[in-house]
């Protein structure tokens, strides 16, 4: 009978062991996801992919879009993430060049417009849109007509008025350079910036530096800003006192279509899980929480808008657009120009 309970005692504890090991002896699969200093999602985004698939996410902001990508460039191969959010059409043929991605073809992909899938390798996949637009302050012009395109900006009516961002620092800079070579083309977009400066032309690092400090919302006395076609929406959701009118208005004849990417960085070790979040982000649960919080439009078709979009948001229905590649052959060369007529 000692003998038999001694047995007993003994798979007993064996018994527990084996339970201890398959319950807590491996950690969950934890990922880095790799964005620029904008990005931001409601706390219960994340968390929802992570109760779904065991899969933690923690995230890692690296600057602005030029910056991530440049920072990515330098650790290709060996990348401080596993998947990267925030490259745009401006710089997409930069991060291709330097085979930064892992080609994945989402099966949420037959939900997004074939205008968003640039690369059609899929070494990235397209996750929002929006467009880069000047903002002007309807206030200033209640007694005055209102900018209504590119060469309104350089009419002396519109002197000291204007206020962009730089082009090498700044992602709506760029995008507004960019609209301006895509109106303009090679031959007419550095007269049209030396017309520009010429008019008072303002020029800060960075949007916020624009837009809340040189632009009237800011306390600043410009009365054009660059922006995004979103910008009315926020203006209504965070207006203090409440409002129902958006106290700015938008120049849809400068409107440059901007499309950001995720993709799968090369060299990472968990490219299962790293698929698991490209699909996430690509689903309704992450493409409705984006509108809110980075005021840009889902890909997914089946998204559903928030309604202060639907009432105050607009896109462009003629946005300006350039080929991704000859953005990406070209870019340096025109930013560099640029500093020479704007800076010097």
């Amino acid at each position: 009978m000692k003998h038999f309970s001694s047995r007993l005692w003994m798979v007993a504890i064996f018994i527990l062991f084996v339970s201890a090991c398959g319950n807590g002896s491996e950690d969950p699969v934890t990922i880095t996801l790799v964005t620029h200093d904008s990005f931001t999602l409601s706390k219960a985004t994340l968390s929802a992919f992570t109760d779904e698939t065991g899969i933690v996410v923690e995230q890692l902001q690296s600057g602005d879009a030029g910056q991530l990508v440049s920072e990515a460039i330098l650790t290709s191969g060996n990348p401080v993430g596993d998947v990267l959010f925030g490259i745009d059409n401006s710089f997409l043929q930069r991060g291709l060049d330097a085979n930064l991605f892992l080609a994945y073809e989402s099966p949420l992909l037959d939900q997004v417009p074939d205008e968003f899938e640039l690369d059609a390798q899929h070494r990235v996949t397209p996750i929002d849109y929006g467009d880069v637009c000047a903002n002007y302050w309807t206030a200033a012009f209640e007694d005055s007509a209102v900018p209504s395109s590119l060469d309104d900006l350089i009419d002396p009516a519109f002197r000291d008025s204007f206020v962009t961002e730089n082009p090498e620092t700044s992602s709506p800079g760029l995008a507004f350079l960019l609209a301006t070579i895509a109106r303009y083309g090679e031959d007419g977009w550095e007269q049209y910036w030396s017309a520009l400066r010429d008019n008072g032309l303002s020029v800060t690092s960075g949007w916020e530096d624009a837009y809340y400090g040189e632009f009237i919302a800011g306390g600043g006395d410009r009365s054009i800003v660059m922006s995004y076609a979103s910008s009315p929406a926020v203006g209504v959701l965070y207006s203090d006192p409440p409002v129902d009118t958006p106290p700015t208005g938008v120049l849809f004849d400068s409107c440059f279509r901007q499309i950001e990417f995720a993709g799968i960085l090369a060299g990472t070790s968990e490219v299962d899980a790293a698929q698991q979040l490209i699909d996430f982000m690509l689903g309704t649960t992450f493409q409705e929480d984006l509108p809110l919080n980075m005021f840009v439009y889902p890909v997914n078709q089946n998204a559903v808008l928030p309604e202060v979009f639907l009432e105050h948001a607009q896109l462009s229905d003629n946005p300006l657009l350039l080929d991704w590649e000859t953005i990406g052959k070209n870019r340096d060369t025109w930013t560099d120009r640029w500093v020479e007529l704007v800076l010097r």
